[in-house]
């Protein structure tokens, strides 16, 4: 969280969504506020973060990047692309992790 912080990520959300789907355990759902810093968020990430993610897409436009790291799916949106999809509705019924 350390890397979004530093990037100036915003309105970051942790969703815990192993009871809701099989597909990850969370995802991590932050704003960008244009195409260029989105991509930096995504660089910063990839670059600071051991793991290399089994998939990397959206990085060309920026509007929305997912770095799939198999339990930590990091969703990376500028702010209208986040409003469309609204992915903290669609699993609503997963708990959001509070961080301090």
């Amino acid at each position: 969280m350390k890397i979004i912080e530093e990037k100036k990520g915003e309105d970051v959300r942790v969703l815990d969504v192993r009871k809701v789907t099989w597909i990850a355990d969370y995802f991590v759902i932050l704003s960008g506020t244009t195409p260029l810093h989105t991509r930096a968020l995504a660089e910063a990430i990839l670059e600071k973060v051991k793991e290399k993610p089994s998939s990397a897409e959206g990085l060309g436009n920026g509007s929305w990047i997912l770095l799939d790291y198999r339990d930590i799916m990091v969703h990376i949106f500028l702010p209208q692309t986040r409003d469309f999809y609204r992915l903290e509705k669609l699993w609503g019924d997963a708990e959001e992790v509070v961080l301090s």
